[in-house]
């Protein structure tokens, strides 16, 4: 049904779990995908991994918040594969210092400085700036082409804390909520351009950065991941390659191509659940 012989994907965070997966699969499809990502052993790993099942692959090192890193980037991908089609905005996730350790706040907290008002701000713009100029830096590089050509794709990860207001990660909500608000904005701005623009929004699906969220040191489901688990009609947590599917159709012109603006939740039915 798909076939990206001849297209070049750009994929941010390309090493991480759901990007990687992202990557080989537009591979296996025939695509030639540049890895993008912060840690260059991860990008090779990965595209190693496409190389030895017959793909094209070209692992990059990037800064997705440095402007300079990305445009060396880009001219790296420009080099070994010419202009690129696709560009999936997959870096960015949470962090430790812009998490809190309770849901809800109690009066004695404030004696443990544990509260949301001891925030630390370098932490919360860290996982602020990751997904949203993570987000914008590679789009406003990447994306030139892109208009200047006509043509192309572009995809952002957005969250359920995109449509939710989750508890505990105020940082990362309000930055998968700019996102979310980006990628309508955008899709509006390039309306007339020939370049599309929509977003992936996964449920729950066990990364590096929510591991500790969501397991305990024993192995087991903790209360939080518990919690999820109640509110998700399907009773578990996604697989990666649960994404591919809806991955796949957005990036495919013939399939999706009078499709821009759109969120499309992958969740196993968490925003349609109200909890009753």
């Amino acid at each position: 049904m798909f076939n990206f012989t001849g297209k070049v994907a750009v994929v941010t965070g390309g090493g991480g779990v759901l990007c990687s997966i992202f990557s080989r699969a537009l591979a296996s499809y025939g695509a030639k995908v540049a890895v993008l990502d912060l840690n260059f052993e991860a990008a090779q790993r990965v595209a190693e991994d496409i190389r030895t099942n017959g793909g094209e692959a070209l692992a990059v090192q990037c800064d997705v918040l440095s402007r300079e890193s990305v445009l060396k980037a880009a001219e790296r991908v420009q080099e070994v594969f010419g202009e690129w089609d696709i560009l999936i905005n997959g870096a960015g996730g949470n962090h430790p210092r812009g998490t809190l350790s309770r849901e809800f706040f109690e009066p004695g907290d404030l004696e443990q400085k544990e509260t949301f008002f001891d925030l630390d701000l370098e932490g919360f713009r860290f996982v602020f700036d990751l997904n949203l100029l993570g987000t914008i830096i590679p789009t406003q590089v990447f994306g030139r082409e892109m208009a200047r050509r006509g043509k192309g794709v572009i995809i952002t990860i957005a969250s359920m804390a995109a449509f939710r207001a989750l508890t505990r990660v105020p940082a990362y909500a309000a930055a998968k909520a700019a996102v979310a608000n980006f990628t309508q904005w955008l899709a509006v701005y390039l309306g007339k351009s020939g370049v599309r623009v929509n977003a992936i929004a996964p449920g729950f699906f066990l990364t590096q950065q929510n591991y500790r969220l969501l397991v305990a040191e024993d192995g087991s489901f903790t209360p939080r991941a518990q919690k999820i688990l109640a509110h998700t009609p399907m009773g578990r947590l996604g697989e990666p390659q649960e994404l591919i599917g809806t991955l796949l159709w957005l990036c495919d012109d013939e399939a999706s191509g009078f499709v821009t603006g759109a969120i499309i939740p992958v969740d196993g039915g968490f925003l349609a659940y109200a909890g009753v």
